[in-house]
């Protein structure tokens, strides 16, 4: 059965995800603040689309928790698997790689990311809470319980066709709108641009394999006795 404390963290997490995804779409009221969603919304930027997939994630894993609690089952499967396939190959990968990406252009050159001038309209709590949190809570998330890898190819390609996704939609808006989502697109020439996607792929592919090994290296044992019980 699932630890209280296990199903606590989940319900406060949960909460908080729930609580930035609805603060930023009270800002598209704002008309100053509503300048950052021109041009394809707030659902143009990655770190947008995160915070409202670590709120689902969470959502599911606490519906987990409730469910495991009132039937006293170690695991509902469609629920645990889901749960599972959920965070292993998109969850925690397109966490790390936000808060990966995100701080390493930030300290090479702000600019390429997050102009100077979105400080007086962004709030440094608002940030890190988009930018910084997300990589702990992912981190706790594999500390807490075991989660069951799927074959790697199979990951590998949900991943691969997740990035696919939001790099057609990036060159969408940009095609539709004249404007780049991310300043840093716009210092790239064509083949610059696709370099920096294939590299972008191959980073998170890097991360999936990374979280892969934490989770074993914790859970290995337990993670194999649940594979042969399915």
């Amino acid at each position: 059965m699932t630890r209280i404390s296990t199903c606590i963290y989940h319900f406060l997490v949960l909460n908080w995800y729930v609580f930035l995804n609805y603060y930023i779409s009270q800002q598209e009221k704002d008309k100053q603040k509503s300048k950052l969603f021109q041009n394809g919304g707030q659902w143009k930027y990655l770190t947008m689309l995160n915070l409202f997939l670590q709120a689902i994630f969470y959502g599911v894993a606490c519906l987990e928790d409730m469910l495991k609690r009132m039937k006293g089952k170690k695991d509902i499967k469609f629920i645990t698997a889901f749960r599972d396939l959920l965070f292993t190959t998109l969850a925690f990968p397109v966490s790390t790689f936000v808060f990966l990406s995100f701080w390493i252009l930030f300290l090479y050159d702000r600019e390429l990311v997050f102009p100077k001038q979105l400080d007086d309209i962004v709030p440094v709590w608002m940030n890190h809470a988009m930018h910084t949190s997300i990589f702990p809570f992912s981190l706790v998330e594999i500390i807490l319980r075991p989660h069951c890898y799927p074959m790697k190819k199979k990951g590998l390609t949900l991943l691969a066709a997740a990035s696919l996704v939001y790099i057609s939609r990036v060159l969408w808006i940009y095609l539709k709108t004249g404007t780049w989502v991310y300043p840093v697109f716009a210092k790239l020439s064509a083949v610059g641009l696709a370099a920096f996607f294939s590299f972008s792929y191959i980073f998170s592919a890097s991360i999936y394999l990374f979280g892969e090994k934490l989770n074993h290296w914790k859970w290995g044992d337990l993670e194999q006795s649940r594979k042969k019980k399915k």
